[in-house]
Protein backbone atom coordinates (compact mmCIF):
# COMPACT_ATOMS: atom_id res chain seq x y z
CA UNK A 1 0.00 0.00 0.00
CA UNK A 2 1.26 3.86 -0.85
CA UNK A 3 2.24 6.13 1.61
CA UNK A 4 0.83 9.38 -0.09
CA UNK A 5 1.63 12.87 1.86
CA UNK A 6 -1.13 14.77 -0.20
CA UNK A 7 0.11 18.09 -0.10
CA UNK A 8 4.36 19.20 0.00
CA UNK A 9 5.82 19.00 3.34
CA UNK A 10 5.74 22.27 4.96
CA UNK A 11 2.75 23.69 2.82
CA UNK A 12 -0.67 24.64 4.27
CA UNK A 13 -3.78 22.46 3.81
CA UNK A 14 -6.02 24.09 1.91
CA UNK A 15 -9.78 23.84 3.74
CA UNK A 16 -10.82 22.81 0.31
CA UNK A 17 -9.40 19.31 0.07
CA UNK A 18 -9.56 16.82 -3.39
CA UNK A 19 -11.18 13.55 -3.03
CA UNK A 20 -8.65 10.88 -0.85
CA UNK A 21 -8.49 7.03 -1.90
CA UNK A 22 -9.58 5.35 1.65
CA UNK A 23 -7.45 2.75 0.56
CA UNK A 24 -4.00 4.90 0.84
CA UNK A 25 -2.43 6.39 3.85
CA UNK A 26 -2.66 10.00 3.69
CA UNK A 27 -0.29 12.90 5.46
CA UNK A 28 -1.12 16.84 6.16
CA UNK A 29 0.92 19.22 7.47
CA UNK A 30 -0.73 22.70 8.66
CA UNK A 31 0.73 25.57 9.77
CA UNK A 32 -1.29 26.92 12.67
CA UNK A 33 -1.56 30.33 11.83
CA UNK A 34 -2.93 29.85 8.05
CA UNK A 35 -5.63 27.81 9.52
CA UNK A 36 -6.42 29.57 12.67
CA UNK A 37 -9.24 31.82 11.05
CA UNK A 38 -10.89 29.23 8.60
CA UNK A 39 -11.17 26.77 11.95
CA UNK A 40 -12.32 29.59 14.56
CA UNK A 41 -15.26 30.21 12.25
CA UNK A 42 -15.96 26.14 11.86
CA UNK A 43 -15.31 25.06 14.99
CA UNK A 44 -19.10 25.89 16.45
CA UNK A 45 -20.52 24.29 13.41
CA UNK A 46 -18.24 21.25 13.18
CA UNK A 47 -17.24 20.33 16.94
CA UNK A 48 -19.70 18.49 19.07
CA UNK A 49 -20.87 19.91 22.53
CA UNK A 50 -17.92 18.35 24.35
CA UNK A 51 -14.87 19.00 22.03
CA UNK A 52 -15.78 21.86 21.12
CA UNK A 53 -14.67 23.52 24.65
CA UNK A 54 -11.99 20.91 24.82
CA UNK A 55 -10.40 22.24 22.08
CA UNK A 56 -10.33 26.06 22.16
CA UNK A 57 -9.95 26.36 26.15
CA UNK A 58 -6.96 24.60 27.75
CA UNK A 59 -3.03 26.22 27.77
CA UNK A 60 -1.66 29.20 26.16
CA UNK A 61 -3.14 31.11 23.10
CA UNK A 62 -0.30 29.04 20.76
CA UNK A 63 -1.22 26.11 22.11
CA UNK A 64 -5.10 26.54 21.99
CA UNK A 65 -5.09 27.59 18.06
CA UNK A 66 -2.99 24.23 17.59
CA UNK A 67 -5.79 22.29 19.35
CA UNK A 68 -8.32 23.93 17.11
CA UNK A 69 -6.83 23.45 14.26
CA UNK A 70 -5.80 20.00 14.87
CA UNK A 71 -9.29 18.77 15.19
CA UNK A 72 -11.41 20.86 12.99
CA UNK A 73 -8.97 19.89 10.24
CA UNK A 74 -9.38 16.47 11.28
CA UNK A 75 -13.22 16.10 10.65
CA UNK A 76 -13.37 18.03 7.74
CA UNK A 77 -10.91 15.48 6.59
CA UNK A 78 -12.55 12.40 8.16
CA UNK A 79 -16.08 13.41 6.58
CA UNK A 80 -14.55 13.85 2.94
CA UNK A 81 -12.97 10.25 3.42
CA UNK A 82 -15.89 9.01 5.14
CA UNK A 83 -18.73 10.96 2.46
CA UNK A 84 -20.24 12.76 5.69
CA UNK A 85 -20.48 16.41 6.45
CA UNK A 86 -17.94 17.16 9.38
CA UNK A 87 -20.31 17.45 11.82
CA UNK A 88 -21.58 13.91 11.25
CA UNK A 89 -18.43 11.85 12.28
CA UNK A 90 -18.78 10.88 15.18
CA UNK A 91 -15.44 9.82 17.46
CA UNK A 92 -14.76 7.69 20.16
CA UNK A 93 -12.03 5.82 21.94
CA UNK A 94 -10.78 2.26 21.78
CA UNK A 95 -9.97 0.05 25.02
CA UNK A 96 -6.51 1.23 26.43
CA UNK A 97 -4.00 -1.75 25.50
CA UNK A 98 -2.31 -1.27 28.85
CA UNK A 99 -5.72 -1.29 31.24
CA UNK A 100 -8.63 -2.35 28.79
CA UNK A 101 -10.54 0.91 29.77
CA UNK A 102 -12.00 2.92 27.35
CA UNK A 103 -9.06 5.47 26.89
CA UNK A 104 -7.20 3.97 24.06
CA UNK A 105 -6.76 4.94 20.49
CA UNK A 106 -9.20 7.84 19.34
CA UNK A 107 -11.22 6.16 16.59
CA UNK A 108 -14.17 6.83 14.05
CA UNK A 109 -17.17 5.00 15.99
CA UNK A 110 -18.59 2.52 13.15
CA UNK A 111 -14.89 2.50 11.62
CA UNK A 112 -14.25 3.45 7.97
CA UNK A 113 -10.88 4.90 8.91
CA UNK A 114 -8.14 4.89 11.74
CA UNK A 115 -6.78 8.49 12.47
CA UNK A 116 -3.94 10.19 14.34
CA UNK A 117 -2.88 13.94 14.93
CA UNK A 118 -0.68 16.16 16.60
CA UNK A 119 0.42 19.23 17.27
CA UNK A 120 3.49 21.71 18.28
CA UNK A 121 4.36 25.24 18.16
CA UNK A 122 3.42 26.53 14.73
CA UNK A 123 2.35 23.40 12.95
CA UNK A 124 -0.19 20.94 12.60
CA UNK A 125 0.76 17.35 11.85
CA UNK A 126 -2.42 15.06 10.51
CA UNK A 127 -2.67 11.48 9.19
CA UNK A 128 -5.50 9.14 8.02
CA UNK A 129 -5.55 5.11 6.75
CA UNK A 130 -7.22 2.07 6.31
CA UNK A 131 -5.32 0.64 9.47
CA UNK A 132 -4.61 2.19 12.61
CA UNK A 133 -1.42 4.35 12.43
CA UNK A 134 0.10 6.89 14.35
CA UNK A 135 1.66 10.43 13.86
CA UNK A 136 3.92 12.96 15.84
CA UNK A 137 5.55 16.64 15.04
CA UNK A 138 7.86 17.97 17.60
CA UNK A 139 9.71 21.03 17.89
CA UNK A 140 13.48 20.62 19.00
CA UNK A 141 14.35 21.02 22.13
CA UNK A 142 16.63 23.17 23.95
CA UNK A 143 19.47 21.62 25.43
CA UNK A 144 18.30 21.64 28.86
CA UNK A 145 14.83 20.28 27.80
CA UNK A 146 17.57 17.25 26.54
CA UNK A 147 19.01 16.82 29.24
CA UNK A 148 16.06 16.18 31.24
CA UNK A 149 14.55 13.85 29.17
CA UNK A 150 16.91 11.55 27.70
CA UNK A 151 17.07 9.02 30.41
CA UNK A 152 13.17 8.33 29.00
CA UNK A 153 14.49 6.83 26.39
CA UNK A 154 15.43 3.24 25.48
CA UNK A 155 19.12 1.86 26.60
CA UNK A 156 20.71 1.93 23.09
CA UNK A 157 19.22 5.44 22.34
CA UNK A 158 20.71 7.37 25.44
CA UNK A 159 23.97 5.93 24.21
CA UNK A 160 23.03 7.04 20.35
CA UNK A 161 22.42 10.32 22.22
CA UNK A 162 25.65 10.90 24.24
CA UNK A 163 27.80 9.98 21.79
CA UNK A 164 27.16 13.09 19.57
CA UNK A 165 28.42 16.77 20.46
CA UNK A 166 25.75 18.70 22.56
CA UNK A 167 24.83 21.20 19.39
CA UNK A 168 23.36 18.02 17.60
CA UNK A 169 22.03 16.36 20.54
CA UNK A 170 18.31 18.32 20.33
CA UNK A 171 17.50 17.70 16.57
CA UNK A 172 18.85 13.71 17.34
CA UNK A 173 16.54 13.97 20.68
CA UNK A 174 13.57 15.55 18.64
CA UNK A 175 13.87 12.39 15.53
CA UNK A 176 13.32 10.19 18.68
CA UNK A 177 10.91 11.46 20.34
CA UNK A 178 8.66 11.91 17.10
CA UNK A 179 9.38 8.73 16.26
CA UNK A 180 8.60 7.03 19.97
CA UNK A 181 5.39 8.90 20.30
CA UNK A 182 4.31 8.38 16.42
CA UNK A 183 4.43 4.63 17.65
CA UNK A 184 3.08 4.44 20.86
CA UNK A 185 -0.06 6.60 19.38
CA UNK A 186 -0.33 3.93 16.83
CA UNK A 187 -0.37 0.93 19.16
CA UNK A 188 -2.55 3.27 21.27
CA UNK A 189 -1.00 3.38 24.69
CA UNK A 190 0.48 6.38 24.32
CA UNK A 191 2.88 7.42 27.31
CA UNK A 192 1.21 4.60 29.49
CA UNK A 193 3.92 2.38 27.90
CA UNK A 194 7.42 3.92 28.98
CA UNK A 195 9.38 5.78 26.38
CA UNK A 196 12.25 3.45 27.47
CA UNK A 197 10.75 -0.15 26.19
CA UNK A 198 11.07 0.34 22.51
CA UNK A 199 14.15 1.24 19.92
CA UNK A 200 13.15 3.78 16.86
CA UNK A 201 16.72 5.32 17.01
CA UNK A 202 18.13 9.18 17.09
CA UNK A 203 19.93 8.90 13.94
CA UNK A 204 18.80 10.76 10.58
CA UNK A 205 17.43 7.34 9.43
CA UNK A 206 14.93 5.51 11.34
CA UNK A 207 15.06 2.00 13.12
CA UNK A 208 13.05 -1.07 11.48
CA UNK A 209 9.86 -0.91 13.73
CA UNK A 210 8.85 -2.83 16.58
CA UNK A 211 6.38 -5.41 15.67
CA UNK A 212 6.26 -4.81 12.39
CA UNK A 213 5.31 -1.71 12.64
CA UNK A 214 6.97 0.74 9.78
CA UNK A 215 8.37 4.06 10.87
CA UNK A 216 8.87 6.70 8.99
CA UNK A 217 10.66 10.38 9.32
CA UNK A 218 8.44 13.48 7.51
CA UNK A 219 9.86 16.32 6.28
CA UNK A 220 9.43 19.28 8.13
CA UNK A 221 10.30 23.00 8.83
CA UNK A 222 13.26 23.52 10.40
CA UNK A 223 13.60 23.38 14.49
CA UNK A 224 10.60 20.66 13.84
CA UNK A 225 10.65 17.07 13.46
CA UNK A 226 7.97 14.52 12.64
CA UNK A 227 7.31 10.83 12.02
CA UNK A 228 4.49 8.22 11.29
CA UNK A 229 4.36 4.76 12.28
CA UNK A 230 1.82 2.83 10.99
CA UNK A 231 0.69 -1.01 11.60
CA UNK A 232 1.97 -3.81 9.46
CA UNK A 233 -1.38 -4.19 7.33
CA UNK A 234 -0.47 -0.99 6.08
CA UNK A 235 2.37 -1.93 4.33
CA UNK A 236 0.67 -5.15 3.31
CA UNK A 237 -2.82 -3.56 1.78
CA UNK A 238 -4.80 -5.99 4.11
Amino acid sequence: MAFVPSVAPGAPVTPVLPTQRATEATLWLAEVETLAGWAQRLAPRVLDAGELPRAGSRGRAAGRRGRLVAHVALRVLLGERLGLAPEAVRLGRAACPCCGAPHGRPVVEGGGAHFSLSYSGSLVLLGLGPAPLGVDVERVPSPGLVEDTTPALHPAERAELAALDEESRPAAFARAWARKEAYLKGIGTGLGRSAARDYVGTRPTPAPGPDGWTIRDVAAPAGFAAAVAMAPDSRTGR
